[in-house]
């Protein structure tokens, strides 16, 4: 059962939107090859605002995404891409459909 969920935010660096939205898109396939990460959503909010919203059956699935491929290249990428550090919340979900 889907309990437990990442959401992290990320703000865009000035001209820097598509280059974002474009690194979110390319994460697709990284995020098809884990096992334990059950959905895996990335988001637009607003015009430099983008998220990263993913569903987990259990903690350690949680945390081997936290260390895996699309995390690395975020922390990688967010220096030049990002005009902050993400902010990466562990979320317990109530109720899932």
């Amino acid at each position: 059962m889907v309990k437990l969920a990442l959401l992290a935010r990320l703000e865009a660096k000035p001209g820097k939107e598509e280059e974002v939205a474009a690194f979110l898109k390319g994460a697709l396939p990284l995020a098809q090859q884990e096992n334990d990460t059950i959905n895996w959503y990335a988001l637009q909010l607003g015009p430099s605002t983008f998220g990263i919203f993913d569903t987990f059956e259990t903690e350690e699935g949680r945390s081997a995404h936290l260390g895996g491929q699309i995390a690395k290249a975020l922390m990688a990428n967010a220096p030049e891409l990002l005009a902050s550090a993400p902010v990466i919340e562990k979320v317990d979900l109530m109720a899932v459909k």
